[in-house]
């Protein structure tokens, strides 16, 4: 109308570029750059603790490897019940490069990621014959096989000993302390998310998207289902390759039984709770996950300052409640918010944004 301001109602687009922008608006880019800048100052900030400092580089090299389960199984549709020993092997393989072969930590992380590929695809070869439950089977037994692999290849894993691993070196300038291994983390973190969003938006992250949507519909489309099935469980295996090798030169020595079905199992966890096929729910999810047992432990130390605190069931079920709580979870969100916590944060996201005609 004349003598009126036009008003945006609405984020329009108006090509195929604009659709598939990493950042959907200017406000997504600028929360997303505002939370990486709070990140830079978190271990300088008073009220940030060593013990917080800890969760958060814990959250993040979780994080990485939740992000590659994501992708095989939120993205293309597969399913991995073995994704704990692909972390624990790229765990295993930088310290045994840097060890043996004296590679420095900064290029034995990627070349483990590398190793773990290659291990991830070879399981993978299955996927492009069997899917389903049969898949699941599957990718159980080479959680096994690499468990005892892992016990029993002294030469790699060191056997029932373990392994030490060397802290992250930089040009011969060796970092040590959490909040220096923090920046290592978070920058690696920001580059794999980075690059996983890029990923999905190739030609190559549709055809794993198309994969998992219909299967039939991607083949006659000229998709090769083989193919893209092996390479999801190669992506996915770098990750955790990646964040396996975090893991190890963060606590700098490796256990073999560190890397079991359970560890497995609280990866799908992540994965479910956060949101299958998102980017930020495989944040979210390991967020939740690293920071369950927290609130919980929390919540027992209150109880126990009750009257509740005297009653010898309450206190001795309390354990059990803490690893029941995971399993308690996954029910949970599976009933009430199936889609995740992703889908939860886009809702609140919309509301906002159509405030107050939500209708």
């Amino acid at each position: 109308m004349a003598g009126h301001s036009m008003m945006r109602c609405g984020e329009f687009k108006t090509s195929y570029r604009a659709d598939t922008t990493i950042f959907p608006t200017p406000w997504s880019r600028n929360f997303a750059i505002i939370g990486v800048a709070l990140l830079i100052v978190a271990p300088y900030l008073p009220f940030v603790s060593d013990y917080m400092i800890t969760l958060m580089i814990q959250i993040g090299y979780l994080s990485i490897a939740a992000l590659g389960l994501n992708i095989l199984v939120g993205f293309t549709g597969q399913i991995s019940l073995g994704h704990a020993a692909f972390f624990g092997f790229g765990a295993f393989a930088s310290a045994w490069l840097n060890n043996e072969l004296g590679i420095p930590v900064f290029f034995s992380i990627p070349l483990a990621a590398l190793w773990t590929t290659a291990v991830g695809m070879i399981v993978g070869i299955p996927a492009g014959r069997i899917k389903g439950l049969y898949l699941a089977i599957a990718t159980l037994a080479s959680q096994f096989i690499l468990e005892d692999f892992f016990a029993r290849a002294e030469w790699f894993t060191g056997g029932s000993a373990g392994s030490l691993a060397a802290p992250f070196s930089l040009f011969g300038f060796e970092i040590y302390g959490d909040r220096q291994y923090f920046y290592v983390v978070l920058a690696y973190m920001v580059v794999m998310y980075l690059l996983a969003t890029n990923l999905l938006r190739s030609r190559d992250g549709r055809a794993f998207v198309a994969v998992r949507d219909h299967y039939l519909s991607a083949e006659v489309m000229g998709v090769n289902l083989t193919k893209y099935r092996i390479l999801s469980f190669g992506v996915s295996s770098f990750y955790a390759g990646i964040g396996g090798a975090l893991y190890a030169h963060y606590l700098q020595y490796v256990s073999v039984e560190g890397f079991d079905i359970l560890l497995s199992i609280q990866f799908l966890a992540m994965v479910i709770i956060g949101g299958l096929g998102s980017v930020m729910g495989a944040l979210l999810g390991t967020i939740f996950m690293v920071l369950l047992p927290e609130v919980m432990q929390g919540a027992v130390g209150i109880l126990k300052t009750t009257e509740w605190g005297n009653i010898p069931a309450i206190t001795d079920g309390l354990t059990w409640i803490k690893q029941a709580a995971i399993g308690l979870a996954i029910v949970l969100f599976l009933i009430f918010e199936p889609e995740g916590l992703a889908h939860r944060w886009r809702m609140i996201k919309a509301y906002w944004k159509l405030y107050p005609f939500s209708y």
